[in-house]
């Protein structure tokens, strides 16, 4: 009989329920929870195909040291003794931990006590300060404590959501799912969408405000002078429960239209429309992200949003309030323990002394750190510099990530001693390692993790950890151990150290801090295996948690008062003349981070295959670029080679590149290269939006595309992508330089030139090659003078097709469909693998509307988030209908 685990999904921080089965062949299932308060059942295209990511052929299966295989024991002693030296001859700083928000709060618990409490330094930081430490920062200014206070439901219950810097429907689909199933619910409930550009969340919105980029705080300072003027201020609630409105109003000055309007580029009109709506909707909830996050003012830019909701009132009842939603399944869970170098355990605060002799009292810790340790970036920039002299490196891949990528990548390599646990040897941060150490990985590990609404949920395991893999907080917990500090490291399973960290939010707190789950103090093994999703906080004798915050208008500043922070408008700097245009990275639709994860699932590779970039049409004209060219986008500080993806979508003066290629995957799409290390003075978060960049085309002389068999174990050419195809490999590449492509295809599917079919069209250039064994394609290879015009997605279905008959052999060679065989175009829909040309010819058949084609083809009926842009391609057939003219398939 089938075995089934509750447990949670591993991606976004919606923190969604997925049930993983386990059955008699040995497959596992997922699918979504229906008993989960995060998602009822719904799962993105990404969790749908979590079971397609359990099998990793480049899985860290034992310790390493210096590249070789060690046992464990020899590879902690070496950790223990080298971090032990470092901190004898250049004190506590000299040593760093660098953690992630991929990890359990079990494991965050451990890392930051032996850092902050043994160790004595706050050298702890995580990839979490790359997306939402600026929202912590407006928190803790506002709040006094770094507080979310509202919940997904305040969502569903509004009467007007406003999306700042934040494309929910491809970052957060299942909570995009319940916004767009309220509106169907109720259409009188309004969405704007504040983002420079057109994305999938914006495309249905009641209004979109494209305004320039890094410029959110003059929008929020106008509404809330507007709301000042037109008698919208709750003057009753500032009165009892705030200070600082007089200064908030003073800096963001005078109710001015037009003012707004010349600074952040948008038609006074529309931004008449934004603020008339807010202030006449009480029940407002803005929903912010990495938009507002990722800025060198994103601090201000959050507390220019709370501002606008202390102002009015509208915080902590049920329909209203700020909602920063979290980019990682445990972002939230590292900052409940200290994971952030300025912050200690428990939210409580490193400066203050009170709370720093609470928690060494409680650790019994010889020591505890008094100063807070270096951020992220600023960290990686000491160990370059040879201030940090020991690093270990916790399920995270900085040699992409971090902005300024290449210096990082140079640091680690110069460093003295660096430690990587992680699930693969698939990352460009492995080969820095002095030692390796293979950590448990999802569906392995057992512990907890914080959603974006502080819903705290288990992650169970299902299944043995594969070879010698170990939870991490074993492993710290073994160094502890070697370093002298068994007896404050005694954990035997993670219930031991759930226990502590319950018992520390409750030690000394009495409704004086935000984060209390003391209620679970005591949890007995048998309650924590089964413990149910709770939102904190709990305090003992709390029979549930309590969903919302600040409803009785008391805060955690000293004075119980919330407090307006004013905020200036600054204009982002630029330099036109070198660089001028504006990057801006993030997320797509259906990958995760740097895709150690997602890469090895082929359907999610479907819809975007290969590193690009989306540009506006008229800086497209000016850098003499057009749609499938490559592009070199550089910076002062690195350069990226791109595919060119030429759309109204972006807008004037930016550009807009995916963070998600590493060096695994393509030769140059290592966005984070180019980006600037700049970084908000505040939180210390970088500004991963607003870069200044050149676009430049790249003059290629041939362009290939290829399906293979097997991976090549080198590709070699200037340009490269490569992507996981059910059967195999799919293959982008081009050269600036002429070269023998016919040894170039032989030298990478490793077949002989002699042996395949060929075609030479002499007058355009084309070349097409194939190679079988027996009837089963082995490798296809296209190779043009321009971009290559072979639909990807019947090319590499071929590799799974099996036997390929005469006809379908020969169809290669013509680089199209033969005979009956059909080509269902761009993949749109990758939860359920339907193409454009299939959503046209259901159109064309009479499903002239989402919801009918979602009928017709059950597109966009699983994860939603693929619905925007059947929309988009229905309005497009409506048209090209009306002007007669054939549809092209999707890039």
């Amino acid at each position: 009989m089938p075995d089934s685990v509750r447990t949670t999904c591993p991606y976004c921080g919606v923190g969604c329920g997925v049930i993983a089965t386990r059955h008699d062949d040995g497959r596992v299932s997922v699918a979504g929870d229906p008993d989960h308060p995060a998602n009822f059942g719904r799962l993105c295209s990404k969790g749908s195909a979590l079971a397609d990511t359990l099998v990793d052929a480049e899985r860290l299966l034992h310790p390493e040291i210096g590249g070789e295989r060690a046992d464990w024991g020899a590879a902690l002693d070496l950790v223990a003794a080298k971090f032990s030296q470092a901190i004898a001859e250049h004190g506590p700083d000299s040593v760093a931990f660098y953690v992630s928000g991929q990890i359990l709060t079990e494991d965050y618990y451990v890392a930051n006590k032996l850092m902050k409490g043994f160790i004595g330094s706050a050298n702890i930081d995580t990839n979490s300060r790359l997306c939402m430490a600026s929202s912590v920062a407006g928190h803790r200014r506002a709040f006094g404590a770094d507080t979310v206070p509202g919940t997904y439901e305040d969502l569903e219950q509004a009467d007007l959501v406003v999306l700042v810097g934040s494309n929910l429907a491809w970052c957060h689909p299942v909570l995009f799912q319940r916004l767009e199933a309220a509106r169907a619910a109720r259409p009188g409930l309004r969405v704007v969408v504040v983002d420079p550009r057109r994305t999938a969340t914006a495309a249905v919105a009641d209004l979109h405000l494209a305004l320039r980029p890094d410029t959110d705080v003059a929008l929020f300072n106008g509404l809330l002078a507007h709301l000042a003027e037109v008698g919208k201020l709750d003057r009753t609630y500032l009165a009892r429960h705030t200070s600082g409105v007089e200064a908030a109003l003073a800096a963001a000055g005078p109710a001015d239209l037009r003012a707004a309007a010349r600074e952040t580029g948008l038609a006074p009109s529309d931004i008449a429309l934004f603020y008339r709506w807010v202030a006449e909707t009480p029940r407002t909830v803005t929903v912010y992200s990495q938009g507002v996050n990722q800025s060198v003012t994103g601090t201000d830019k959050v507390n220019a949003i709370l501002n606008v909701h202390l102002a009015s009132g509208r915080i902590g009842r049920p329909g209203c309030g700020p909602f920063s939603v979290t980019g990682q399944p445990n972002a939230m869970g590292g900052r409940e323990v200290g994971g952030l170098a300025n912050m200690l355990a428990a939210h409580m605060a490193l400066e203050n002394p009170d709370h720093r002799k609470l928690v060494r009292d409680f650790w019994q810790s010889p020591r505890i750190a008094e100063r807070p340790g270096l951020k992220a970036v600023e960290m990686f920039q000491a160990v370059r510099g040879g201030r940090i002299r020991a690093i270990w490196i916790m399920a995270t891949n900085p040699v992409d990530s971090l902005p300024d990528a290449d210096a990082v990548r140079a640091g680690l390599e110069a460093c003295e001693f660096v430690v990587v646990s992680d699930v693969t040897r698939r990352t460009d941060t492995v080969p820095c390692a002095h030692v390796l150490l293979p950590a448990a990985a999802w569906g392995e590990k057992d512990g907890t993790v914080t959603n974006s609404e502080r819903r705290i949920s288990r992650q169970r395991a299902f299944r043995a950890p594969a070879g010698e893999a170990r939870p991490d907080w074993w492993a710290l917990a073994e160094v502890a151990r070697r370093m002298g500090h068994a007896d404050a490291f005694d954990y035997r399973a993670p219930v031991d150290i759930f226990r502590e960290h319950a018992a520390l939010s409750a030690a000394g707190n009495g409704g004086r801090r935000d984060f209390d789950i003391g209620a679970h103090a005591g949890i007995a093994a048998q309650d924590y295996e089964t413990l149910a999703p709770f939102q904190w906080p709990q305090p003992a004798g709390a029979k549930e948690g309590r969903a919302r915050f600040f409803g009785d208008g008391s805060f955690y500043t000293g004075d119980g008062r919330a407090v307006l922070v004013p905020v200036a408008y600054v204009p982002p700097r630029t330099n036109p003349r070198r660089y001028p245009l504006v990057l801006n990275t993030g997320r797509i639709r259906d990958q995760w981070h740097m895709m150690t994860r997602t890469g090895l699932s082929p359907r999610l590779f479907t819809h975007l295959a290969e590193p690009f970039c989306e540009i506006h049409p008229r800086d497209a004209a000016t850098a003499g670029l057009e749609d499938a060219d490559l592009a070199v986008v550089e910076s002062p500080h690195g350069r990226a080679l791109l595919r060119v993806l030429v759309s109204e979508r972006a807008q004037q003066g930016s550009v807009f590149a995916p963070m998600h290629w590493s060096g695994q995957f393509s030769s140059t799409g290592r966005i984070d290269a180019v980006v600037a290390p700049e970084t908000d003075p505040i939180s210390g978060q970088p500004g991963s939006k607003f870069t200044p960049v050149s676009v430049r085309r790249f003059a290629a002389r041939w362009y290939g595309f290829a399906v293979m068999s097997a991976r090549p174990a080198s590709v070699g050419t200037d340009y490269w992508a490569l992507a996981p195809a059910d059967g195999g490999v799919r293959l982008e590449c081009a050269g600036a330089d002429d070269v023998d492509l016919v040894a170039l295809a032989g030298r990478l599917s490793g077949c002989d030139p002699a042996a395949g079919l060929s075609y030479l069209d002499t007058a355009s250039g084309d070349l097409r090659m194939a190679w079988f064994e027996g009837e089963r394609l082995l490798a296809a290879f296209f190779f043009s003078r321009g971009p290559v015009a072979v639909s990807r997605s019947w090319a590499s279905g071929l590799l799974a097709s099996g036997a390929l008959a005469e006809r379908e052999r020969f169809s290669l060679l013509a680089g199209r469909p033969g005979g009956a065989a059909r080509d269902i175009g761009a993949i749109v829909c990758s939860c359920r693998g339907i193409g454009v040309n299939q959503i046209a010819a259901a159109a064309r058949g009479g499903a002239v509307s989402v919801a009918a084609i979602g009928e017709a083809l059950e597109a966009g009926t699983q994860c939603g988030s693929c619905r925007s842009e059947i929309g988009a391609i229905l309005a497009r057939l409506e048209q090209e209908e009306a002007d007669h003219a054939p549809i092209a398939e999707a890039v």
